[in-house]
Formats: structure tokens, sequence, C-alpha cells
């Protein structure tokens, strides 16, 4: 220990000190370095100009392994959940029984999500009856909490898998892409109860590596056959010209966090509602549960 603003630096003994009185100050000063010594290990030191540490962050969601997801901490018997993580599971309404062979069905299919536009996205749809598919990414859907995603499915839409941070996936290890693909089907199914079946690789880019990791956790690969480019074109009248040049079994391909996507979906329900459309869920149109790992681009 350095005693600051002594000029004869640490321990200095006074030159008046001689002989015995020299003896004296040995004995002594052994056993009060030693209580300073264990005072210091003991009590907090704030040194002069230091920083406090920042805020912890909360861990990262820890990933799904496959086949079977391991506990995870905080969430063992008697732990305290994390807000989005309830007890009573939304509950979906009833299957609707259509023959997308017989009648004509358009899937609109809403990426990226959820965002600040989604639950007027949702009005909208509700007030057309109209059910779509939305491929939520993990990170938005933890921090929107379960709110939004519960409403998707109490009203009927179907969820889907977006990855975790949307990569591209065929430039992640193996192991990176099971924890995007994982980490997102847990958090849905601890916030909403659905075990989601469909995913959509970010970019539309997928490989034999994506394949195999979307077949062992059961998603079927969705692509898109009527791209509304919305994420470039912010034009709510060029968005919804795009989505209604798109056929019976088409899949359209749109992004919630867009406002100019949201603004253009009346006039894009309005349209194929008046050419007898059905606005349907990707396993509406298939009549099942799609095939996983394969990937699909409409219906046709």
């Amino acid at each position: 220990m350095i005693l600051r603003g002594d000029p004869a630096g640490p321990l200095a003994v006074p030159a008046a000190l001689s002989g015995g009185s020299m003896r004296v100050w040995r004995v002594w000063v052994v056993p009060v370095a030693l209580l300073f010594a264990i005072w210091g290990c003991t009590s907090p030191i704030t040194l002069v100009g230091s920083v406090e540490p920042a805020a912890v962050a909360p861990p990262a969601l820890p990933p799904a392994p496959v086949p079977a997801p391991a506990p995870v901490p905080g969430l063992g018997p008697g732990a305290a959940r994390p807000h989005w993580a309830r007890n009573d599971i939304p509950v979906s309404p009833r299957a609707r029984r259509i023959n997308c062979d017989r009648i004509r069905c358009v899937a609109l299919t809403f990426d990226d999500g959820p965002g600040a536009y989604t639950e007027s996205l949702l009005d909208i749809l509700a007030g057309y009856r109209a059910r779509a598919t939305f491929f939520v990414i993990g990170r938005m859907a933890f921090g929107d909490g379960e709110n939004t995603l519960r409403r998707m499915v109490t009203e009927g839409h179907e969820l889907g898998n977006h990855t975790w941070d949307h990569p591209q996936l065929p430039l992640l290890s193996q192991t990176a892409i099971r924890e995007e693909l994982g980490r997102t089907q847990w958090l849905v199914k601890q916030a909403t109860g659905v075990t989601m079946i469909l995913m959509r690789p970010p970019y539309g880019l997928t490989d034999p590596r994506v394949a195999a990791e979307s077949r062992q956790l059961g998603l079927a690969q969705i692509l898109w056959d009527v791209d509304t480019l919305d994420w470039r074109d912010h034009d709510p009248s060029v968005v919804a010209r795009r989505a209604i040049g798109a056929g019976p079994g088409s899949i359209v391909l749109m992004h919630d966090i867009h406002r100019s996507t949201v603004q253009a979906v009346p006039r894009v329900l309005d349209d194929f509602a008046a050419r007898g459309y059905r606005f349907v869920t990707l396993s509406e149109l298939y009549g099942g549960r799609p095939a996983p790992g394969r990937k699909y681009y409409s219906s046709r």
C-alpha cells in the first residue's frame, strides 16, 4: 500500500527515530499492514476516475437443439416465467374446409415482423375476414412480447419461422443455422403454444444444409411466385398492382414492417374479393401439412 502525499515514499521512517525506537516501529508495522490488507480484500474500493460497469444484458435465449429442446434456465418448476411465456395458450378458430383445387385461393404472406404496423394490418385483415401467413423474426417477436403473436393465432392466421436475426443462412455453419431456426421455433412455442411447420429462408436463400435443418425441425421451406418488391418501392399503388397480378394458388410476398405495404392491403383485398378469391393460409392452400424440408413456390 502506498501512502500518497509522503515525499519519503511508502512507509517512510522519520529521521528522528533510531536504535530501540526503530525496532519498536518494525514490531508494529507488520500487524498494521496486515490489517490494511485484510480490509482491502473485504471492502469495495472505488478508484479515482473509474467508470461504473454497464448494466449486464439479459442472457440470450438458448438454442433449441434437435430433435428435442433442452431445459431452459429459469423455466423450471417454480421459476418465474418470462412475460411472453404464458400458461394459457391462445385458441385458434375452427379449421376451415377449403378445397383450393376447386376454388380460387391466394396466400398473402408477410415477413420480418411483428413490427410497428402489424397491428394495423391485423385490423384490416379482420375487417375483410381474411387470413394470412406471418413469417416472424425471433428477435422481433421477443421484443414485441406475446401480444401480437397471440392475436395472430386467435384470429386464424398462420405463423412461420423466419429465423432469429434474418441472416443469409447458406453463409452460416450448420450449428448456426440450427440456432437461428431453433431459437425462433422455441420462442413462438413458449409464447403461443404453436409448433410452426413452415419456414421462409431470408432473401429466399437456401441450400442442402438449410433444407436438412428445416427437415429436422419439421419445417417446409416456403418461397413465393409473386414478389411485390415492397422493401424497395414504398408506393402503395405500386405494391398493390404487383400483388393483384397473382393468380390462383399464388404465394404473394410482402412485409408488414412497411407502412406503405399496409396501406396497399385494402386495395389488394378488394381486388381479389371482387374476382372471387379466398384468402387462405399456406396450410389451407396445400390442403394440409407441406413436406418438411421441401421447397414450395406456389400450389400450381
